[in-house]
């Protein structure tokens, strides 16, 4: 006997819940990885010899640049060619724009698989979308942390400087992490688990109500005797009076006879009788 495929219904005709997530978390670390790229503050070097206190270098893996607390003012374009050779900024250059790159083609696969204008998202492309997004998070995470565990030893600096973290490594952890959790969550909706949950569908038959059938009381049924009687051919109704007479289980009281009517009165009317 063929096995009956289970179908499954959609109870709202609003974007599933994981596909919101992920269409808006993967676009916000794509923002933030963007800034970590390409601002030059990767890490900061302050107490720099023979220079103002109050002066620091922002190094980032595209510019260098002078700041200072007392101004606002920045200088970049300045010259470290030990520091750009360094193997961490080559591979830290090629994977950050390659994350990039690789978001942008994830929006591309996951937007028309959402699908917002329809009934049925394409869970297919949607789920294919999340694992670019996954990707991309993994390559921002793999530079940023790699940075972070090289810190000090980027380049040779005086035990004097004090080597801090730039904001880029922030934001480029927080946007990794972002693009990460969106193709987890995405990529959850190629499989219906939880019972559909996870697509915000349910089973037919569980949205028709089959399932409490069982619970039902069957109705009770009733034998109800027959009326039906011969008719009297000088009578609409469905019985006659010779049938009243024969079907009588009980005595009946006798009925008086007709008494002539005695028309001759003799007395004197009364106020009464007119």
């Amino acid at each position: 006997m063929p096995r009956l495929e289970t179908e499954w219904i959609r109870t709202s005709m609003r974007t599933p819940g994981i596909l919101i997530f992920g269409m808006v978390f993967a676009p916000c670390g794509l923002i933030l990885n963007l800034i970590a790229t390409a601002a030059p503050n990767w890490r900061t070097l302050n107490n720099l010899p023979n220079t103002p206190t109050s002066n620091y270098i922002q190094q980032g893996i595209w510019d260098i640049c002078s700041a200072s607390t007392i101004t606002t003012g920045l200088t970049c374009n300045l010259q470290d060619t030990l520091y750009f050779s360094n193997q961490i900024i080559r591979v830290a250059q090629g994977l950050m724009v390659a994350s990039l790159i690789v978001t942008l083609i994830g929006l591309c696969i996951a937007i028309p698989g959402v699908r917002c204008w329809t009934d049925r998202p394409n869970w297919i492309l949607a789920g294919l979308g999340g694992l670019v997004f996954f990707l991309s998070g993994v390559m921002t995470i793999i530079p940023i942390a790699w940075y972070t565990h090289i810190l000090n030893s980027v380049t040779t600096v005086s035990p004097t400087i004090d080597v801090r973290v730039g904001y880029c490594i922030i934001l480029g952890y927080i946007g990794g992490i972002f693009e990460i959790l969106a193709g987890i969550v995405m990529s959850v909706g190629i499989c219906r688990c939880c019972g559909g949950k996870n697509r915000g569908e349910r089973r037919i038959e569980e949205v028709t109500g089959p399932r409490f059938s069982h619970q039902r009381q069957p109705q009770r049924r009733v034998d109800v005797p027959s009326l039906n009687r011969p008719r009297s051919s000088a009578s609409s109704v469905p019985y006659s009076k010779d049938s009243l007479d024969e079907d009588v289980s009980f005595p009946r009281a006798k009925s008086n006879q007709a008494r002539p009517v005695n028309n001759s009165y003799g007395g004197r009317p009364y106020d009464a009788d007119l």
